[in-house]
């Protein structure tokens, strides 16, 4: 692929927060989104932390969405560990906890007392560990197309034994793997375009920009992610944001987690799994319920 061939690094036509680095203690340097606080807003604004979904960029899961967000709320965001063009590259094993301690190392550097932390698919296993893990750095949790177990039927442990096979071959034949990792996306999404031709080249150059181990390892971790022992224990504020007709995250298990939680605050979206892209004025409606209900609003 020439340069000329290559896709942009910044979505078509959206607004995007400012970029700033961060030196995360042990872990290195770490590019992220800050948008500061918004016009108006003081120390005792909202801080949203947003954690995307797998395989996917920050910029992909909330590139039209932060511009509804930004207007009310200072919004952090980054690419988690192997995902993304800037996600850190540690050469270890691929574990859910670890972005869990990287989101908490993003917060204490920020020296942000408290976060809302929404998560999105992954990243809502993320944001339930950074709760159990540092319970003390979360005052509400925005859980979006998510679950507490990702692997549950005998399609889901094998799609999930199809991605551990990709891993292996990974660093010797990553188009073998991206291949393999295709198929298992192709069988559980369907497939079209998300926005126009512009959009979908500039969004699956964000995919791959990504590290493949990593992002397989981060399948792999999906697999074995299991919340239902402790879920139920949670003592902040959480809303649960339910996809209607998601092929990825069954809406099963979604209200599965839901029913698990102590007292959540439940709401419907539309739109299937790409709804932050495909439907973006609709879910960040939805969205904002969200984090208002667990701040308080």
């Amino acid at each position: 692929m020439t340069d000329l061939d290559s896709p942009p690094e910044t979505p078509p036509e959206s607004t995007l927060p400012p970029w700033r680095i961060v030196d995360l203690p042990g872990r290195g340097p770490l590019r992220i989104r800050d948008s500061g606080s918004p016009p108006g807003g003081g120390p005792a604004t909202p801080v949203l932390f947003l954690l995307h979904g797998w395989t996917v960029s920050s910029d992909l899961n909330w590139c039209r969405v932060y511009s509804g967000l930004t207007e009310r709320f200072r919004v952090v965001s980054w690419d988690q560990r192997g995902h993304g063009r800037h996600g850190l590259r540690p050469r270890k094993r691929f574990r859910l906890e670890d972005c869990a301690d990287d989101a908490a190392a993003v917060i204490g550097q920020l020296d942000v007392q408290k976060a809302i932390v929404v998560g999105y698919s992954m990243g809502g296993a993320v944001a339930q560990l950074l709760w159990r893990r540092h319970p003390h750095m979360v005052s509400g949790l925005v859980l979006c197309a998510t679950g507490m177990r990702f692997r549950q039927t005998i399609a889901e442990y094998r799609d999930f034994a199809l991605i551990q096979l990709a891993s292996r071959p990974a660093g010797l034949f990553p188009e073998t793997a991206w291949h393999l990792a295709e198929r298992v996306a192709a069988a559980r999404a369907p497939a079209g375009s998300l926005i126009d031709a512009d959009f979908d080249r500039w969004a699956s150059g964000e995919v791959r920009a990504g590290d493949l181990a990593q992002i397989l390892g981060a399948g792999v971790a999906l697999g074995g992610f299991d919340s239902s022992p402790w879920v139920g224990s949670v003592t902040i504020p959480t809303a649960v944001l339910v996809g209607v007709s998601d092929p990825v995250i069954p809406t099963a298990r979604q209200r599965q987690l839901a029913t698990a939680l102590p007292q959540p605050f439940i709401i419907e979206f539309s739109g299937g799994h790409s709804a932050p892209v495909t439907r973006p004025e609709h879910f960040t409606e939805q969205l904002l319920t969200g984090i208002d209900t667990v701040a308080g609003g």
